[in-house]
């Protein structure tokens, strides 16, 4: 059976405007892509906040989201740059709106850049990928360079490069946008115009006038705009079912988000789930360490037990577990012979330059402590 992202990317536009206009300049397409099978309701304050690193911390309805991408004349955000094409996208109802906006010649760009101003002061959220680093920080120079007054850092931005990097760069490394579509959604780009590419071709239709040479680049935006929309989605999915995920390192990932955010209870059912070799231990080590800062002693005890006895271990384990029967425990001599095993995994491990590592200098200067503490005692 084809996957939702398969049945959008084939599929024919509902509703198509080849080339409509606005007030006597720019081009602007729509069209309409249905979304059935995709469940699309409120997204939750919760699971806006979850997706954008507590950025965005309010419900918001499908059709309040604009989803942005931009082509420019360049990839740096010189004073020479300008985005030539905005394309824009919208869930309303069970469809994709998605909107694209060229200008023609450079004197139209007053016109783009108002058209942008008015979709933007109209949307709740606006949702890019890289957009903080590149979009919007040349749109607002190009909005200063019109003299035309609006602050875009007042608007509520998701910047999905960054929730995708949360969530895939431990499966995938690098999570440029093809990236998410080949191996997030198994989806390859055929005769895709390459975007280092799309500077050139926008100059080249400049010189030529013909239209016909920015197919490919409102084809490429076009595409953007799916994997966008389609990528809100997934992580939409993946943050209200993690435990359905069917990635290991995606599931360590979503525990990770949870507990930098506080949400202690969902990221250890995270590390709980996880089960693969690659993954297992540092979701025990990780479990460990929420149980240790919530002073659940013996729960922390016995993670951190666990990983001393498998072996697959990191010196922090030792640390840790000789805090607890130091400090927790009361047990001084466990805690010492703890620090020492500890100093003997530093020295198999690193050889001859362990007594230059700060974790063993500091087993080495938790051992000296312990046993003038464990002697006092006797």
């Amino acid at each position: 059976m084809s996957s939702l992202y398969d049945r959008l990317i084939s599929a024919q536009p509902i509703k198509q405007t080849a080339q409509a206009h606005l007030p006597e300049t720019c081009l602007i397409r729509k069209r309409r892509i249905s979304l059935k099978g995709q469940q699309v309701r409120a997204f939750t304050a919760e699971i806006m906040s979850f997706i954008s690193n507590q950025n965005v911390q309010i419900e918001c309805k499908p059709e309040e989201l604009l989803f942005l991408d931009t082509e420019t004349t360049g990839l740096a955000r010189g004073a020479g740059t300008i985005a030539f094409l905005i394309g824009y996208g919208q869930i309303i109802g069970d469809e994709l709106h998605i909107t694209q906006v060229l200008m023609r010649d450079y004197h139209q760009e007053i016109l783009l850049l108002e058209d942008f101003l008015e979709r933007v002061k109209g949307c709740r959220c606006l949702l890019t990928y890289n957009g903080a680093s590149f979009d919007l920080p040349l749109l607002q120079s190009r909005l200063i360079m019109n003299r035309l007054q609006f602050d875009l850092s007042n608007v509520l931005h998701l910047d999905l490069l960054h929730a995708a990097r949360r969530i895939f760069k431990l499966r995938l490394g690098r999570c440029p946008l093809n990236r998410m579509e080949e191996l997030v959604f198994n989806f390859t780009r055929e005769d895709d115009l390459p975007g280092s590419e799309v500077p050139g071709r926008f100059f080249e239709y400049l010189k030529h006038r013909d239209e016909g040479l920015l197919e490919d680049v409102l084809r490429h935006n076009d595409q953007d705009i799916i994997t966008l929309s389609l990528l809100f989605l997934d992580l939409v999915g993946l943050h209200t079912n993690p435990l359905e995920t069917p990635h290991q390192q995606d599931l360590l990932s979503l525990g990770t988000v949870y507990e930098k955010q506080g949400h202690h209870t969902r990221a250890i059912a995270c590390y709980r789930a996880c089960s693969d070799q690659a993954v297992l231990d540092i979701a025990r080590l990780r479990t460990a360490e929420i149980y240790r800062k919530q002073r659940r002693d013996q729960e922390a005890a016995d993670e951190y037990e666990t990983l001393r006895q498998s072996r697959a271990v990191n010196p922090k384990v030792f640390i840790s577990l000789a805090k607890i029967y130091e400090h927790r425990f009361k047990d001084p001599a466990r805690a010492l012979e703890i620090a020492r095993q500890g100093m003997l995994y530093c020295s198999e491990r690193i050889g001859f330059f362990a007594a230059e590592d700060r974790d063993y200098l500091d087993l080495q200067k938790r051992s000296l402590r312990l046993m003038r503490k464990v002697e006092n005692s006797g």
